[in-house]
């Protein structure tokens, strides 16, 4: 997530941004005002009648390698006919543009829209949730064929950052503890192709759409790809999505996704008990990202913002509480 000071509207940016790339104008003014800001800002807009997206990420907040090997791993899943959001290239042919502006520096990318309604808006039967584990299944067995031109950060790198962010905004000691412990048991896993390579870590009921009429899904953000153990991106879907499940229904839910998965590629015999170690790391990765967001205080800050960090800061307590 952006720090909060970002999570503001900027449509004079936006507008700046897209001259950039093609846009229906008569349009643009409409189309702005349903942006969306979590850990980038997302614009709609129309070219030629047909739905785009821009997505603004401020330069302090990411890594310029990490935003361009995302776009060079979706141009390879497009020329596996995987199906998963289609960046588009600027005037220029560039994948990703950066903005020296008035408002500071920006990398700016553009995606084509995509059919379907997310699969959390879905009723989540047997069907759709087996289409949604063999969605994963496919886009693993691709990740392990793919040989990228700018690599993206390991969960190495992932874990070096969360160490300097617990160090710099004080967290408890109990955490780096936590750290140390999930860094030496992910090195101690083997890596092999069929275990390791780029997961896409948001593999989510919100981030994966499903098209009725072609029964199949679609994936869109794949900014927080890493390079670490494809049961990572198992435990987060598996997560997400028996979260809003009832209770009756978790079984059977989980069954049919994990029987789409392994209809494309097999699971190890002890995956359950690594998704354990998966779940820590995650929890760490989001302690730190929270730290961090919710920092700084600023002058006069509206009601919406003092409630979003009251809601994080209890997200934070509730990770704390669960390292003992």
């Amino acid at each position: 997530m952006l720090k909060l000071k970002y999570l503001y509207e900027n449509y004079d940016l936006a507008k700046y941004a897209l001259k950039n790339w093609e846009y229906d104008t008569e349009t643009l003014g409409d189309c702005l005002q349903h942006f969306r800001i979590s850990s980038n800002a997302v614009y709609p807009f129309l070219w030629q009648g047909n739905m785009r997206f821009l997505r603004l990420s401020p330069a302090t907040e990411k890594m310029e390698d990490n935003l361009k090997g995302e776009l060079d791993f979706l141009c390879y899943l497009q020329s596996r006919s995987y199906p998963a959001v289609i960046p588009v290239t600027s005037n220029s042919g560039e994948l990703v543009i950066t903005l020296d502006s008035v408002w500071g520096k920006y990398y700016a990318s553009v995606f084509k829209g995509i059919d379907g309604i997310p699969i959390e808006d879905t009723e989540c039967n047997e069907s759709i949730v087996y289409a949604y584990g063999k969605a994963l299944g496919q886009l693993h067995m691709l990740s392990a064929e793919y040989s990228p031109e700018i690599r993206k950060w390991t969960y190495r790198d992932v874990l070096l950052w969360i160490g300097k962010t617990l160090e710099t905004y004080h967290a408890p000691n109990k955490m780096l503890v936590e750290l140390a412990e999930v860094q030496q048991a992910l090195d101690m896993l083997p890596q092999t192709k069929d275990s390791f390579g780029l997961v896409h870590y948001d593999f989510e009921p919100d981030n994966v759409f499903w098209d009725e009429t072609r029964q199949c899904c679609t994936v869109i953000d794949f900014e927080d790809g890493m390079y670490h153990f494809f049961l990572l991106d198992l435990e987060q879907a598996l997560d997400a999505l028996l979260e809003n499940i009832p209770a009756d229904r978790k079984s059977i839910t989980k069954a049919s996704f994990l029987r789409g998965y392994q209809s494309v590629k097999m699971l190890e015999p002890d995956y359950a008990e690594k998704l354990k170690l998966m779940r820590r790391f995650c929890n760490l990765y989001s302690y730190a990202r929270l730290i961090r967001c919710i920092d700084e205080e600023y002058p006069n800050e509206p009601d919406w913002m003092v409630r979003l960090r009251e809601k994080l800061h209890r997200k934070i307590v509730f990770l704390e509480n669960g390292v003992l």
